[in-house]
């Protein structure tokens, strides 16, 4: 693909996702990673859960950090605004139509009933973010520890995701650090 055209193909893919996707940026992580690793073939799976990584532990919704680093590496600085524009704008349209008639919808059973078969929805393509991420996890003893650990911390002590992901790093640079030594002597 030209240089050129990969913004404005940028901007397009992302609205396309932005525009048939709901229950928020986990929901949309799914349907990032079909088109921009698996058709478009912009990304690698593995640049891809390094972006899901760092996008999840920087400020700001994770698909839109997730749009901005992937139109970043496709395209540059223009790139990451095509992409990050392209994923936003629908969700405002949305937002903005929605806001109209949402008192008019609140009590409808119609309305009611697709909003449950979409929660539905939105658990399973969460479901399989999280199986494309543990796909190409490193699977040793030192990262099953701290994804189990991880686990249990967030469940049944209510511990805040950031200080987990704080902590998993300071693990993780201290494993390295240990490890590495270890190989040099």
């Amino acid at each position: 693909m030209k240089k050129e055209n990969n913004k404005m193909s940028l901007f397009s893919t992302f609205f396309k996702i932005g525009m048939f996707t709901f229950g928020g940026g986990y929901a949309m992580i799914s349907f990032m990673q079909k088109e921009v690793v698996d058709n478009k073939k912009w990304i690698s799976e593995e640049d891809m859960s390094d972006m899901i990584v760092i996008s999840e532990s920087t400020p700001g919704p994770i698909s839109v950090n997730v749009a901005t680093f992937v139109g970043y590496k496709v395209a540059g600085v223009l790139g990451s605004f095509a992409a990050t524009l392209g994923l936003i704008v629908p969700s405002f349209l949305k937002i903005v139509l929605l806001a109209q008639v949402l008192d008019k919808l609140q009590g409808n059973e119609i309305f009611q009933n697709a909003f449950f078969g979409i929660r539905a929805a939105v658990i399973a393509l969460i479901l399989k973010t999280f199986l494309n991420m543990l796909k190409n996890a490193p699977k040793n003893g030192f990262s099953i520890t701290i994804m189990i650990s991880t686990f249990i911390a967030a469940l049944l002590f209510g511990i805040d995701a950031i200080y987990l992901i704080i902590c998993a790093a300071l693990f993780g640079i201290l494993h390295s650090y240990i490890f590495l030594r270890k190989e040099k002597k």
